[in-house]
C-alpha cells in the first residue's frame, strides 16, 4: 500500500496508507460518528465539498451494495479512516468497500490516528485540508492553505438535477409534491414514495411561479451541500410559496426556510455529522437519537431582536426564544439540539410550513423521527382535500 498525508490548514499533519486511487483531493474535514452507513455517507450529496473523517474504528467491514448509494455518485471529496477491512462480512455485500472506492476514484487514507485528528477539528473547528499520495508535505500544505472556507460557497447548484423528473408513489397515490433538489438523497425520495406520494424533483434554481405550475399538493425542501445564504434564487422561490401551499424542509431545506423567513444563519465550528445526535422536541421534552449532516445553523435570535444567549452548563430550553414574528406570522422553535443548544426544527403558525435540521430518513441512522414523512404525508391529504 502507498503511503499517504493529511495536512490541515494550520499546519497538523497525519500519516497513513492509501485505500483509495492514488491522488490528492482538497475541502473542508468533517468528522462523522455514525456506526455504520459509510457508503450512504460518501454518496450524501450533502458532503460536497468536504473530505469526511470517520470515527468508527473499522470501515468496510460489511463491504458495499449499490442499494445503499445516495446518489449516483461519491460527492465526498476524499475519504480518512483508522482501520479499513478488506473482508465484507455480509450477504448484502457485491464488493468490498476499498474495491468500491477504487471504481468510484475516491482518493482515502485508512491507517490514519483519527482519534488525534478527530480531537483536532472538534478543538480547532472544521477547517481545510489536503490529502494525497505521492506527494510531499509541503506541497499539501500550500494545498491546504489555498484552500478555500465553507462560509460563503453555493455548492447545492453544483450538485442539483439540471433537468425535472418524477418518481411515483410505490403505494395507493394520496397526493403530489413538487421537491427542490438542493442534493436530495435517494431515501428521502424513497420515504416520501412509500407513504403514497409522487414526487417531481425540480432543479434547485425552480422558481416559485415554475414550481406552483406543477399544481403541487404541497412543497419539500430538500438536504444540500454548503452555505445557505449565497442561496438568494431559492430563498425568493420558497418566500414566493409560503401561503400558497404546504412546506416542509429538511437540513438545507430548514436553514433556507429560516432564511426565507427573514431569520440569519451562522457556521457551525465543528458541525453535526453523525447518526447519534440527541434532539429534544420542545412541545413535550420527547428526545429522538437523529442522523445529522450540517455545518450552518439557524439564528431565530435574530429574529427576536436580541442575541443568542451563551450556554452554561446543558442546554435549556430558554436558550431559544418561545416564538418570533415575521412577515409570514408567528414562528416558533420545536426542536433543540441536545449537544449544542441549538435550533433543530421550526414551524410557522399563521402558514402551513414546518422544518427539521435533522435527517428524518437517516440512512445511515436510527429511525426515530421517520413519523415527520407520515406528518407530512397527512398535510399533502389535507391540502389534496381542500383543493379537490
Amino acid at each position: 500500500m502507498r503511503e499517504g498525508l493529511l495536512v490541515t490548514a494550520d499546519g497538523a499533519v497525519f500519516r497513513g496508507r492509501s485505500g483509495g486511487v492514488a491522488g490528492v483531493a482538497t475541502g473542508e474535514a468533517v468528522f462523522n460518528t455514525a456506526m455504520t452507513g459509510y457508503q450512504e455517507i460518501i454518496t450524501d450529496p450533502s458532503y460536497a465539498g468536504q473530505i469526511v473523517i470517520l470515527t468508527a474504528p473499522q470501515i468496510g467491514n460489511y463491504g458495499s451494495t449499490d442499494r445503499d448509494d445516495q446518489s449516483s455518485r461519491v460527492h465526498a471529496r476524499a475519504l480518512v479512516t483508522r482501520s479499513m477491512s478488506r473482508i465484507a462480512s455480509s450477504w448484502r455485500s457485491t464488493e468490498p468497500f476499498d474495491e468500491y472506492l477504487v471504481r468510484h476514484g475516491v482518493v482515502a487514507l485508512c491507517d490514519v490516528d483519527t482519534r488525534r485528528l478527530t480531537r483536532h477539528i472538534r478543538d480547532h473547528g472544521a477547517m481545510p485540508v489536503a490529502v494525497g499520495t505521492e506527494i510531499d508535505e509541503a506541497e499539501l500544505v500550500e494545498l491546504a492553505a489555498a484552500e478555500p472556507s465553507m462560509v460563503g460557497q453555493d455548492l447545492a447548484s453544483a450538485v442539483s438535477t439540471t433537468e425535472k423528473y418524477l418518481c411515483r408513489a410505490t403505494t395507493d397515490a394520496v397526493g403530489h409534491v413538487v421537491a427542490f433538489d438542493f442534493g436530495i438523497k435517494t431515501e428521502m425520495i424513497r420515504s416520501l414514495n412509500g407513504r403514497g406520494l409522487d414526487v417531481t424533483v425540480v432543479p434547485a434554481s425552480t422558481s416559485a411561479a415554475e414550481a406552483l405550475a406543477l399544481q403541487p399538493d404541497a412543497v419539500f425542501l430538500s438536504n444540500g451541500p454548503g452555505d445557505p445564504e449565497p442561496l438568494a434564487g431559492p430563498i425568493e422561490a420558497i418566500r414566493g410559496l409560503l401561503g400558497k401551499t404546504p412546506v416542509f424542509g429538511v437540513c438545507l431545506g430548514h436553514q433556507l426556510l429560516g432564511l426565507a423567513l427573514g431569520a440569519t444563519t451562522f457556521k457551525l465550528p465543528f458541525g453535526h455529522h453523525g447518526g447519534n445526535h440527541p434532539v429534544r422536541r420542545l412541545s413535550d421534552g420527547r428526545v429522538a437519537i437523529t442522523s445529522q449532516n450540517h455545518g450552518f445553523a439557524v439564528d431565530l435570535w435574530s429574529l427576536a431582536g436580541g442575541e443568542r444567549p451563551a450556554r452554561r452548563g446543558l442546554p435549556t430550553p430558554d436558550l431559544l426564544p418561545v416564538s418570533v414574528e415575521t412577515q409570514f406570522g408567528d414562528v416558533s422553535p420545536t426542536h433543540q439540539n441536545l449537544n449544542d443548544g441549538t435550533t433543530e426544527g421550526l414551524e410557522c403558525r399563521d402558514v402551513d410550513a414546518f422544518s427539521v435540521q435533522y435527517h428524518p430518513e437517516a440512512a445511515p441512522g436510527p429511525n426515530d423521527a421517520t413519523v415527520l414523512f407520515d406528518q407530512f404525508a397527512t398535510m399533502v391529504k389535507e391540502s389534496r382535500a381542500e383543493t379537490t
